[in-house]
């Protein structure tokens, strides 16, 4: 992509076209130069370019290794220059054919720098009409519609092009099919953007078409500007008041065509040759053919003179019918656009009120649940306090017959281990007392003089 006159980096610009696009920031050019202007006040280009200064080669497209400046003279890579040419458009391409090498920045437009925009990557052929309006509809949209509305056109960008066709001028330079332009306005939250074409047929006025539509008409589809030239955030008051100044600029483009297509009255001469007879019966004529043809011409004459009056008020009264049609469809146009945002506006409110009902709804019942659960809550700590029982006792009530089912074998050992313990204690007591008895007896015994022999007194 040739940088054109650009002194700065555009780091908003992504895509990447063929040498002859020439992107340009406007904070660098400065203010654009107006164009020459006529008596009515339209602009023209300069009749010669190559008065200005001389075209220029880029030496490094033809050759990388070349020592030369960026831009120089054809003349002085000739020589230097391996296959100069073969890449790029030369000042003998141009020579014997009906196109021009029109610029597709011009120069008029950068008041700092002019040796890029004449350079041949920055050109392509034009005719000198379609020349001539190309520069007017750039002059006329930089002054009038894009520089007001981008502040001091520091932030605007520009980007110029073409796409080609498929003629050639002598099989080489490809005559392109349309030029286009894209504008970009970096302002944060005030920015825009936008595109305009221009046809080379005949007739074809100046379009605007909206950036993305532009790209869709350039080859791959490549994008200019990076995040599309803050597209969520264009301003569109200002593209409005563009589109305004762009259709002035096509009815002024309109209104020229239509002056151009109005062919003048022929030559007398032309008329006059085309009036007599031929020569030889113009030596047998009579003096009374000469006198008829003499008071017929002027007659003649006035009824051409009358037909091309009538034709150019048709044309002129055609031309203001549509200029009012126009206007009164785009005064409706304005206000359905009006009526249409203001109910987009009044839906958008309402939808947005709608979409909030569901989300309001479930923020009610959430409170109202958590209402209940609180209540809930409340009513379980009210009736803990009443009861007041402790969960010891709770506890040893639930265990309660476990501990019994589970004494009872213990109890019946302790039953039997205590009536074995009653059985032998009533036999030690019974033996205890038949001993003592016994004892008791042999006492008396002993006493009375009676002497008792036990041999067995371990059997008593």
């Amino acid at each position: 992509m040739h940088p054109g006159p650009c002194l700065r980096s555009l780091g908003c610009i992504t895509a990447d076209f063929p040498d002859t696009v020439s992107p340009t920031p406007r904070s660098v050019l400065g203010i654009p130069r107006s164009f020459p202007t006529d008596a009515a006040g339209n602009g023209k280009a300069p009749v010669n370019l190559l008065e200005v200064q001389r075209w220029l080669v880029e030496p490094q497209i033809d050759d990388p290794n070349s020592s030369l400046e960026e831009v120089t003279h054809e003349a002085d890579a000739t020589t230097t220059v391996n296959n100069l040419g073969s890449k790029q458009a030369l000042n003998t391409d141009y020579l014997d054919s009906d196109y021009q090498r029109g610029q597709l920045y011009p120069f008029s437009l950068s008041s700092d720098s002019h040796v890029a925009t004449f350079t041949l990557t920055n050109a392509a052929p034009m005719t000198p009409t379609f020349q001539e309006r190309w520069y007017m509809n750039l002059n006329s949209l930089m002054d009038r519609a894009l520089t007001p509305q981008c502040g001091d056109g520091d932030d605007l960008y520009i980007i110029t092009g073409a796409v080609p066709s498929d003629i050639k001028v002598k099989d080489k330079v490809t005559i392109p099919k349309f030029v286009w332009l894209a504008a970009c306005c970096a302002v944060p939250g005030g920015g825009w953007a936008m595109g305009f074409v221009k046809h080379t047929r005949d007739g074809d006025v100046i379009e605007d078409v909206m950036l993305k539509e532009l790209e869709k008409l350039l080859p791959s589809n490549p994008q200019l500007f990076q995040n599309n030239c803050g597209e969520t955030e264009q301003d569109t008051e200002k593209m409005k008041k563009i589109l305004e100044m762009v259709n002035q600029v096509q009815d002024e483009e309109r209104m020229a065509q239509s002056k151009e297509s109005t062919s003048p009255l022929p030559s007398t001469r032309s008329k006059r040759s085309a009036l007599l007879p031929p020569e030889a019966s113009e030596e047998r004529s009579s003096f009374l053919g000469k006198l008829v043809g003499f008071i017929a011409t002027p007659f003649i004459k006035l009824s051409q003179l009358i037909c091309y009056l009538v034709v150019g008020i048709l044309k002129n009264t055609v031309y203001i019918l549509w200029y009012v049609t126009k206007q009164v469809i785009n005064g409706i146009e304005g206000c359905l656009y009006h009526l249409g945002s203001a109910t987009v506006s009044y839906l958008l409110a309402i939808g947005e009120e709608l979409a909030s009902i569901p989300w309001k709804v479930l923020k009610v019942i959430v409170k109202i649940i958590r209402a209940i659960l609180r209540i809930l809550c409340c009513l379980l700590k009210l009736v803990c306090r009443i009861l007041g029982i402790p969960v010891r006792v709770l506890v040893d009530v639930a265990t309660f017959p476990v501990y019994t089912m589970g004494a009872i074998p213990i109890v019946c050992k302790d039953i039997a281990v205590g009536l074995g313990g009653a059985i032998s204690l009533l036999f030690d007591t019974a033996f205890g007392t038949m001993g003592g008895l016994f004892q008791v007896v042999f006492s008396v015994f002993k006493r009375i003089g009676y002497k008792v022999t036990f041999e067995n007194s371990g059997e008593l």
